[in-house]
Parts: C-alpha cells; sequence; structure tokens
C-alpha cells in the first residue's frame, strides 16, 4: 500500500509539472501591458493600488475582491502594476486546481478517475489559457473543485468554507449550494454550519461587497445585462445550448463524448458522487442558458466535474487518456502563439517613435496605453452598448485628434456583423476613405494577435 502511494505520489508530481509547463510556456505574452484578457487592466492595477497606499476597497464590484487581495502582495515591490507578477499566482491557483480535479475524480469514482479528471483539467485549452492570465476564473474553477471533493468527503463544513472563497473569487459560485445541499441532504445542522462558513468567508475576502451593497449590485447587475444581450463577436453564433457544448469541445475535445455518456449513466444510477457533480453541471449550465455572450471561460468551472465523469465509465478508462491527447495538441498550438510578439506591442513602440509627443490620438479598447499622448478611449461596440459618439471622423478632427488607433479585435468583428453596428462600421468605411493609413501590421511568423492600423486624420 505503501509503495503504491508513493508511486501514486510520483505519477501526480509529473502531472503537476507538466500542468505547471504548459502554464508558464508563454505566460509573458504581450508584457509589459495586459493584453491577454481586457480584465487583466481592471483587476492587476487595483492589486498594485491596495499595496501602494490605496486601500483595501477596490471601489468596483463588478468581481468579488478575493483575487485581488491574492494578486496584490505579488504587487508590493513592483514600482507599477506588473501582469506578470499577477499571472504567476494564477498559474500556480492552476496548477492546485489540477491536484483538486484528481482528489475530487477518486472520491467520486475512484483511482483512474482521478488521473482522468487532473489530466483533463491539464490539458484542456481553455484552462490552461486562462492560466496564463491575472483573471478570476481559474480561481474560481478550483474553489468549485475544492468544494466538490470535499462534499463527496462528507467534509460540509470545510466544503462550504470553499464555497465561500469560490464566490469570493466571482459570483457564480454561489451556485455551489445545490450541490452542497445534495450533498449534505437531511444533515441541516450541518448545512447550516457550512452555510455560515460560507458566508463568513465570503465576508472575510470580500468585505467591501457587503459595506457596500448598492454600489455592488448595480455593478453586478450592470454586467449581468450585457451578458444577457450578448457581446461584439456572438451575433451570428449557435443557439446558447449549443454555443456553450461547442466552447465544451473546444476545451475538452473528443473526451466530452465520454464525460456526456457519464453524465448520463450518473443520471440513471443516481449514487451519491452522481448525483452531487450532476446537480453541479446541471445548475451550472442551466444558468449559462440565459447569457448571449459565450465566453469559452464560462465554462471553464465545469471542467474538473466533466473531467471526473468522464471517468465514471471504468473501462473506457484508457480510451479517455488517449483521447485527452486533442486537447494536448490544442494547447500547445496555443501556447505557440503567446511564444511570439503581440501585433500591439510593435504598434505602441511604432507610435511612441513616430508620432509627435503630446499629439491627440483617438485609440480602441484592447490596445496598449499610449503614455504621453492625449488619449480618447473608443468605447467598444456591442448588444446593448450606446453607440460611441466618438467614433465619427468628423467629430474627431474637430476635435482636435490627429491620429486613429484601431485593431482587427474590434474591427473585424464589427464588420462582420455590419447590419447590426452600422454606425461603427461607417466609422471604418470614413478611415478608409478620408484617412491617411500611416501604419499597419498584420500577425505572421514573429508575430500573433491582431492586425493594427494607425490612420492620420
Amino acid at each position: 500500500m505503501a509503495r503504491r502511494l508513493r508511486l501514486d505520489l510520483a505519477a501526480l508530481a509529473a502531472l503537476l509539472a507538466g500542468a505547471a509547463w504548459l502554464r508558464l510556456d508563454g505566460i509573458r505574452y504581450g508584457l509589459p501591458f495586459g493584453l491577454l484578457n481586457p480584465d487583466e487592466a481592471s483587476i492587476v492595477p487595483r492589486a498594485w493600488r491596495m499595496v501602494h497606499g490605496g486601500g483595501l476597497n477596490p471601489d468596483w464590484f463588478d468581481y468579488p475582491t478575493l483575487v485581488m487581495y491574492l494578486l496584490a502582495p505579488f504587487q508590493a515591490w513592483q514600482e507599477e502594476p506588473s501582469y506578470l507578477a499577477g499571472r504567476l499566482p494564477v498559474a500556480a491557483l492552476g496548477v492546485a486546481g489540477v491536484a483538486a480535479s484528481w482528489v475530487l475524480g477518486r472520491r467520486a469514482y475512484g483511482a483512474s478517475a482521478g488521473w482522468i479528471a487532473a489530466a483533463a483539467t491539464a490539458v484542456a485549452t481553455v484552462h490552461v489559457a486562462y492560466s496564463h492570465m491575472a483573471v478570476t476564473d481559474v480561481a474560481l474553477t478550483l474553489g468549485v473543485t475544492a468544494t466538490l471533493a470535499l462534499a463527496l468527503a462528507r467534509r460540509l463544513e470545510w466544503a462550504g468554507l470553499a464555497a465561500g472563497l469560490a464566490a469570493s473569487a466571482k459570483y457564480p459560485g454561489v451556485l455551489l449550494v445545490f450541490p452542497l445541499v445534495v450533498a449534505g441532504w437531511r444533515q441541516w445542522r450541518r448545512l447550516a454550519v457550512s452555510a455560515l462558513l460560507a458566508v463568513l468567508a465570503f465576508a472575510a475576502t470580500s468585505p467591501f461587497v457587503l459595506l457596500h451593497p448598492l454600489q455592488a449590485a448595480d455593478d453586478v447587475l450592470r454586467e449581468g445585462r450585457l451578458a444577457r444581450a450578448g457581446w461584439l463577436g456572438f451575433e451570428d453564433d449557435h443557439p446558447t445550448a449549443l454555443a456553450f457544448l461547442d466552447r465544451l469541445w473546444e476545451s475538452l475535445g473528443p473526451i466530452l463524448v465520454l464525460a456526456l455518456a457519464g453524465l448520463a449513466v450518473a443520471l440513471v444510477r443516481r449514487r451519491r458522487a452522481d448525483l452531487v457533480l450532476v446537480t453541479f453541471v446541471l445548475a451550472f449550465f442551466a444558468n449559462l442558458l440565459v447569457l448571449d455572450a459565450h465566453f469559452d471561460r464560462y465554462v471553464l468551472p465545469m471542467i474538473p466535474a466533466f473531467g471526473a465523469l468522464a471517468g465514471r465509465i471504468r473501462p473506457l478508462a484508457p480510451v479517455a487518456l488517449a483521447l485527452l491527447l486533442v486537447p494536448l495538441m490544442w494547447s500547445l498550438g496555443d501556447n505557440r502563439e503567446l511564444n511570439r510578439t503581440d501585433t500591439r506591442v510593435e504598434a505602441q513602440a511604432w507610435i511612441e517613435r513616430n508620432v509627435p509627443a503630446g499629439a491627440s490620438v483617438a485609440a480602441e479598447s484592447s490596445t496598449p496605453p499610449l503614455d504621453g499622448f492625449l488619449t480618447t478611449r473608443l468605447e467598444l461596440p456591442g448588444p446593448g452598448r450606446p453607440f460611441d459618439p466618438n467614433r465619427d471622423v468628423d467629430r474627431l478632427r474637430a476635435a482636435g485628434v490627429r491620429y486613429v488607433v484601431v485593431t482587427g479585435a474590434v474591427a473585424d468583428r464589427v464588420l462582420a456583423a455590419r447590419d447590426r453596428y452600422v454606425h461603427e462600421a461607417r466609422f471604418y468605411d470614413e478611415l478608409a476613405e478620408t484617412g491617411r493609413r500611416v501604419f499597419y501590421l498584420e500577425p505572421g511568423e514573429r508575430l500573433s494577435g491582431p492586425w493594427v492600423a494607425v490612420f492620420r486624420v
């Protein structure tokens, strides 16, 4: 038994080392700017301010504050917000999530399911991708996985604590109440203690959400309205259920078929582990059905549970492990892109060299900050968002703007849905017709990211 345990731990260490390599490979992409995800620019500077005299209140509640508190100590010795110092702790949380998935699978269906759940989490494209970013989704997923594993181990009080931390990483963690009730059915006193610990954990790590409930509610409801209305780029997507199944396929590949088969078996057999995992997966997926913004990160918290369910049918365990080669290849391909220079970094350097200091520049979102210039930020278009009046060449000229920076990250999506973004599309047409393009760069051998253009107006 001791020898078997040592072998298991050695194999787990090897898997975690591989998971760490996947998450560290390409982690410097886009530095010193937060170009992997726009949320990095919302989270990292606030974490930096917390340890540079700004206090613990972020005064912004689109997300709770646990992740900002986790990142803040790593910003203490930085002279300015450091995205690398923000990404490295998240990568560590991603590796911890692989270990938690191993425990979850073993608790649910035995050793083979543990290896499948851990390996699936290690190589899933969405988990690898978001482990490179200083954002909240990997922390939420770790909290979800730990909660489910503790619930299956009948440690309801600890599961409640983990659920509170999960919700403090990102609000959808509150959905863990459903599997917790299933795990503790008829143990009402323990469930009450579990709920109390969840509330205390949330209050301790996101206190200002509770101290400023009206502001927090306004931020949360605004974000919810935008997500339900949709987002730029999803206008021609599949219906919501199919869109999120597609995101799961893009994350896991063909092992998703085995996971869905395991889900069907769990619905039929309805053992305790089946009920806990099925309740979470169905509750979380149902929560996604009201959204028209079909971001891949929204399916991330379900990945470890689907990995465990893929191991539900034990005779197919070798097949499941073999199928994980597919998302592994996908993740390696994604990492190759991260080891190239982002086009927007090159564009920012060109602007600093060639545009007169202090010039008035209009720039789209998802581009680096232009320090030393008078910058007008062009708001991101999207369903439910008002038209930005600055997306008008004549208006920009009248305001003294002389340069406009646009990028395919926004323009391509607008032009693909030209009938829905008539005014925004006209803006790009006007730039092409009346402006003079002085710089253009697109991805190639050593570059990745969207195309970038600078117009003189």
